[in-house]
């Protein structure tokens, strides 16, 4: 399971979807393996369909040489039409953006959920760490005192 930490992070995720992802030749080996980065990856709609962008799985090494990949290939994502059409709309109005949340193996298909989020501003970021140092200094002083 591979993880996108940073999403949580610089955006507030509104909704999220289950997507299934077309891999090509030895990309499914990689990624049992775990290699594979989602943290710069993102997320378009192109022509009714959802592409998902700059995920990097490495090549896989025991691979022959026909069925070597683009570690960097654009991948299409699969959902229902209706759901592709209802978050088109709410990119297109509202200004979201398709994150990459997590991955993970589900039957021997790779899965990938993705959130429909819109950017944190810099105060929102520096207000998400003082919660959380608060949290973990309430969390210290009660330990101290059991």
């Amino acid at each position: 399971m591979t993880t996108n930490r940073k999403a949580y992070f610089n955006y507030h995720i509104e909704d999220s979807l289950r997507a299934g992802i077309v891999l090509r030749g030895s990309e499914i080996k990689s990624i049992r393996d775990g290699k594979i980065d989602i943290s710069q990856a993102f997320c378009r709609i192109q022509n009714q369909e959802i592409w998902l962008h700059n995920a990097h799985i490495a090549p896989y090494e025991n691979a022959s040489i026909q069925s070597d990949h683009d570690p960097l290939r654009s991948k299409k994502l699969l959902l229902k039409k209706k759901e592709i059409i209802k978050w088109d709309l709410e990119v297109k109005r509202k200004n979201f953006i398709i994150v990459p949340l997590n991955l993970v193996i589900t039957k021997g298909k790779a899965k990938i959920k993705i959130g429909l989020g819109k950017s944190k501003r810099k105060f929102d970021k520096r207000s998400v760490i003082k919660n959380r140092e608060a949290q973990r200094d309430i969390d210290k002083t009660r330990k101290a005192n059991r």
